[in-house]
């Protein structure tokens, strides 16, 4: 399968941009954020709840319907969350993006094909469910489209991203959950939980 290369999009959603919370499914969706924009204090990697991201997201959204939220996460973790697509159309949260970056395999687990390799379509799913900007990309000139919806659609945005299947390296990141609530609550509200 052809498409997009995934460090691209993620890099050109929040590369350089300290403004956009950013929450990230399982596997190489951490690993694209972090090597985005490094281990950033406004990144939360989710880890150990597949399926979370997208609700996880939504939360943080409507905690704070100032600022541009961005989920980014594969289309196997999205499988695993589909439900969370009706939950998000129905709260109308307009400053959320759901960055669905699709390979049409579980890449981190032995790259068995998904069900959005096998033919489900995502982006019909967020559109049933009833979101306003529902857009589909794969071709090497619509990154910075991918980018500009996603930092400016008044949402919720689905935006699914058809990405080759090239391997990319992993990057260091944090892995405590724990810390990782800490420091993006520091650096979003000025305050430790504690």
């Amino acid at each position: 399968m052809s498409g997009l290369e995934r460090r691209a999009v993620v890099a050109a959603v929040l590369g350089g941009r300290d403004d956009v919370l950013a929450i990230s499914g399982l596997g190489g969706a951490g690993y694209d954020i972090t090597a985005a924009r490094g281990d950033h204090d406004l990144n939360f990697c989710m880890h150990g709840a597949m399926g979370g991201a997208a609700l996880v997201a939504m939360g943080v959204a409507m905690a704070q319907p100032d600022r541009r939220v961005v989920a980014v996460l594969g289309d196997g973790d999205m499988l695993m969350g589909m439900s969370s697509l009706a939950t998000i159309a129905a709260m109308k949260t307009e400053n959320l993006t759901v960055l669905c970056l699709d390979n049409g395999h579980y890449q981190e687990t032995g790259d068995q094909p998904s069900a959005a390799g096998l033919g489900t379509d995502l982006a019909g799913v967020a559109s049933a469910c009833g979101f306003p900007v529902v857009e589909t990309f794969g071709s090497g000139n619509e990154v910075s489209a991918v980018a500009d919806l996603a930092l400016n659609a008044k949402g919720p945005a689905f935006l699914l991203v058809k990405i080759d299947r090239t391997p990319v390296p992993t990057v260091p990141k944090t892995r405590d959950g724990n810390y990782m609530k800490i420091r993006f609550r520091k650096a979003l509200l000025g305050v430790t939980p504690y």
